[in-house]
């Protein structure tokens, strides 16, 4: 008997705990282990935005933390500063800007973005100074390693592991291809 190899999948199917933007029953999900200070998930952001903005109701979008703390200094405080935003209603708002404004990460800028929101910044503070969140940007992290992800940004797309590149044209054609079926 040959061995055989199968390609990475993601272990951890999508669910109500995840972050989710997008029509919920869409026939193809592109999820993102991503990391807020990496720049090629910056890149990658300007990406999703425009496949969003093409393919309407038919993609759903899912992001996932994959903070690389050991190259990154603000990785992981800045998802836990998304998570703690999702804890008032304003994750993507927050997830935006965070790709956005790379320059930005420290605590100060997070606090301010978290005012300019329209956040409860007391609350915001709290939660980042107690780190509320940090047990759930593990367990991303922790899904992402099981799902033999090594590096950001990494995607899923109807829960099999896209090894193309993350430019418009390779992402967009991956979709297509999975919305086909």
């Amino acid at each position: 008997m040959r061995p055989t190899l199968e390609l990475p999948r993601l272990t951890m199917p999508v669910s109500t705990r995840d972050h989710i933007r997008g029509n919920i029953n869409a026939p193809v999900t592109l999820l993102e282990y991503g990391d807020f200070e990496c720049l090629h998930c910056a890149a990658a952001h300007k990406i999703l935005s425009l496949i969003r903005i093409e393919s309407q109701d038919w993609v759903r979008f899912v992001y996932r933390h994959f903070p690389l703390a050991t190259v990154h200094p603000h990785a992981t405080a800045s998802a836990e500063a998304a998570e703690a935003a999702g804890g008032q209603g304003k994750f993507w708002d927050m997830h935006d800007f965070l790709f956005e404004n790379q320059e930005s990460l420290g605590d100060t800028e997070l606090i301010d973005e978290a005012h300019t929101l329209g956040l409860d910044t007391d609350q915001f503070a709290q939660d980042m100074e107690e780190h509320v969140y940090l047990r759930r940007v593990q367990e991303d992290f922790r899904s992402g390693i099981r799902s033999g992800v090594n590096g950001t940004p990494a995607f899923f797309i109807n829960g099999h592991r896209h090894n193309g590149g993350y430019d418009l044209e390779s992402l967009w054609e991956a979709v297509v291809i999975a919305k086909k079926g």
